[in-house]
């Protein structure tokens, strides 16, 4: 049995969702070819298509029998978590002549590491990237040669950008592959405490540099439980990856097994076989809750409140923050993973892992069972198993039926908090989302003047000069995405970390974003509307009394309310944010993107089926 209150939030979404859906799963149908999608293409489209491909490879693309994979792959040597990528297309392609077909890299797209780009101009472009990647994507599968695609990426907005894509060709079988996480390095907790130590003077920069050296250390996703894991977590609560896949390290004969797997699955699922499993049914409403609860129970990224919104409507799907917040009222916390907790993600699969997870939210009907997969077996029951190795042979067997370590997976009767880890923030400064996950209970509730800044440099540069030695909530203004792309605000965790150790009330509101990774700081963020169209942060002014209660989700500025909207508004006339590091090249992205809470979507704003 379904929860009711999560039965009740599914029904009103497909309710609220049937013309859009029905519309876009109309054109997807429309899409579907009975042979192979090449066989649509001229003989000189065709010829161009295979003519750098092996003899053997031509015969079998000029044929009407084998079926093409299509591989979309966000590998780039500077990213750890991408690197091990560099050899997935030619496992691809092998296991896809055994399994008799074809694979062919169809492009790959951009991908950039939110970590690098952390308070630099580049990270201005971080957001938008997700819509760039999903263009791309498109881009290397619109030359109709394929039946069925895989997709290799793993970090922020990477996968939410590639998930898009894959919508926008819902017609064919699609598989995600992930990479793996790092082996586990300096504590993060440690880590931490040496970045605040930097950030007050304490230590110098080869003491910081060694931190971060030993932290992130080898080829794999950072270990923390930011964005990049968040996002393997939704994956595989959406059914779209092999079942206990998301957090085998790379490098690991499990780890290929798993690749060649997928290959063989997805090539089972085109149009030309008997089981055909298009990605545009695959992500249905109830995958979408399904990620949902996921996000709550383990505390996972505030950038899912946006992306989850955008991937829904790539789907036809209409979901808002409402959904959000009355899923976190009945799911529980169920997970301690850093920052939400000391365990790494190697930590989390060590004790049970997905398996564990989806088997508990699974038992309390806290999830949906009966969705599409990608595992040969359908239904989300298949995702309580965990991938082995025997004999060189790869299955699946029962995993663990409750945690080997209740310090890092919880029980529904047993939870970490009776709540999700993300709640909607609402009053007369707007509508935001905060994680909550890591705040300590008595974090929670701020109350302190405001002190105002339009840039996040000059709050680093207050903290410097000793200003900020008191209670106090930052308000950081013109952080949206129309204003600069609404960059992640993480460098200032050091600094109000070290403000709230030393025994200040603080917190920060603001219309941009902050890290997957945020953690003690109580936040209100994605403030809506944004500053840049007159949001009601433009009318706080240092030294009013703000309340933040991140329990209730209320936020509100202590002044009579006709008082403060009468308040002139302070306008940003600056355009310096729009020039340098590429920055010049997103003006339409600027103009045109949306809300954070309608997805911060520059595609298909214009779509009759949204």
């Amino acid at each position: 049995m379904v929860h009711p209150v999560l039965e009740a939030v599914t029904n009103d979404v497909i309710k609220r969702s049937r013309e859009s859906r029905a519309k876009y799963l109309a054109r997807i149908d429309a899409a579907v070819e009975t042979g192979p999608h090449r066989s649509t293409l001229g003989c000189g489209n065709l010829v161009h298509g295979f003519a750098a491909c092996p003899a053997g490879e031509k015969a079998d693309l000029s044929g009407n029998v084998k079926a093409n994979i299509g591989i979309i792959s966000a590998y780039n040597d500077m990213l750890s978590a991408h690197q091990p990528y560099v050899d997935y297309p030619e496992t691809i392609k092998a296991a896809a002549h055994t399994a008799g077909g074809v694979a062919q890299f169809a492009g790959g797209v951009p991908a950039m590491c939110d970590g690098v780009t952390q308070g630099q101009p580049g990270m201005e472009l971080s957001l938008f990237s997700r819509d760039v990647i999903a263009m791309s994507a498109a881009v290397g599968l619109s030359h109709n040669m394929f039946d069925a695609a895989m997709f290799l990426g793993i970090c922020d907005k990477i996968v939410p950008g590639l998930l898009i894509s894959a919508l926008s060709f819902g017609h064919l079988p699609a598989i995600f592959v992930p990479g793996g996480p790092m082996p586990s390095g300096l504590p993060n907790k440690e880590k931490v405490r040496i970045r605040q130590l930097y950030a007050e003077g304490k230590v110098g920069r080869d003491a910081l540099l060694k931190a971060e050296s030993d932290s992130y250390h080898s080829p794999g996703t950072c270990t923390f439980y930011g964005t990049a894991n968040s996002n393997q977590m939704m994956v595989e609560m959406m059914g779209l990856q092999l079942p206990g896949g998301s957090f085998i390290n790379p490098g690991t004969p499990l780890r290929e097994a798993l690749t060649k797997n997928a290959t063989e699955q997805v090539l089972k699922y085109t149009a030309m076989g008997d089981d055909f499993r298009p990605f545009g049914y695959m992500i249905d409403e109830k995958a979408i809750l399904n990620a949902i609860v996921g996000l709550m129970a383990t505390g996972g990224s505030t950038n899912h409140t946006m992306h989850l919104i955008a991937i829904a409507r790539a789907a036809g799907i209409i979901i808002n923050w409402d959904d959000f917040d009355k899923v976190t009222k009945i799911v529980p916390l169920l997970t301690r993973i850093y920052p939400n907790g000391d365990a790494d993600v190697n930590h989390f699969q060590a004790a049970g892992g997905m398996g564990v997870l989806i088997g508990e939210l699974l038992k309390h009907g806290l999830m949906h069972e009966d969705i599409m997969t990608v595992a040969p077996t359908q239904g989300m029951n298949s995702y309580t198993q965990e991938p082995k190795l025997r004999n060189d042979e790869l299955i699946w067997e029962d995993g663990p039926s409750a945690s080997l370590d209740a310090d890092v997976i919880g029980t529904i009767n047993k939870p970490f908090s009776d709540s999700g880890g993300l709640h909607l923030i609402h009053g007369n400064l707007g509508r935001g989302m905060s994680k909550i996950s890591a705040v300590a209970k008595e974090h929670q509730i701020v109350e302190a003047p405001a002190m105002v800044f339009d840039d996040q440099d000059d709050v680093v540069a207050a903290f410097k000069r000793g200003e900020m030695e008191q209670d106090l909530i930052v308000v950081l203004r013109f952080q949206g995405p129309k204003a600069n792309g609404m960059p992640e605000l993480h460098k200032l965790t050091p600094l109000l970390g070290s403000l709230q150790d030393k025994g200040f009330k603080v917190a920060i509101v603001t219309d941009g974003r902050m890290s997957g990774a945020s953690g003690k700081v109580p936040s209100a963020i994605h403030m809506c509307p944004e500053c840049e169209v007159g949001g009601p942060l433009t009318r706080v002014r240092t030294g009013d009394m703000i309340r933040l209660n991140t329990q209730t989700g209320s936020l509100n500025i202590q002044i009579d309310n006709d008082v403060f909207e009468q308040r002139t508004q302070c306008i940003k006339g600056s355009t310096e944010h729009h020039y340098g590091m590429g920055r010049e090249l997103f003006d339409s992205f600027r103009a045109g993107v949306s809300s954070a809470e309608t997805g911060a979507i520059n595609m298909f704003n214009n779509d009759p089926i949204n």
